[in-house]
């Protein structure tokens, strides 16, 4: 007996409640705008704030602490995590002697094989001389 046709649509959409968040960068102007908008604010109304804008009280005290330490500039905060122990140029400075390391290994070992070489002629032409 054959199968009943699908009448399924097979395409699926993904809902977008679910999706991957990804991180949310704030500009310094708008971090400043937050902080005096909390220094405005009345007994209460911080934990209401902060809920309309989606904020953690722990971003605002690093905000707090960032304009307290550096002044506005100190707002401007590039990418997150640790920052590199190495410039771009010393990398690639690194890269570069660690290549040249090995090229230089390759011409000893080559070198080596052509000193071979010239022994093993030398001592056949030794041997051919003493033969004939």
């Amino acid at each position: 007996m054959p199968k009943p046709a699908t009448t399924v649509d097979p395409k699926v959409d993904p809902n977008p409640k679910f999706e991957k968040r990804t991180r949310r960068i704030f500009s310094a102007e708008y971090k400043l705008l937050i902080i005096r908008q909390v220094d405005a604010c009345r007994h209460g109304e911080l934990g209401e704030l902060l809920r309309r804008e989606k904020l953690y009280s722990n971003q605002l005290s690093q905000w707090r602490r960032e304009l307290a330490e550096w002044g506005a500039d100190g707002l401007k905060k590039s990418a997150p995590g640790p920052a590199p122990k190495k410039t771009s140029e010393q990398k690639r400075i690194e890269q570069l002697e660690k290549e040249n390391a090995r090229l230089r290994q390759q011409i000893e070992v080559k070198d080596g094989c052509l000193l071979l070489q010239k022994k093993a002629l030398a001592l056949l032409e030794y041997l051919e001389e003493s033969v004939s």
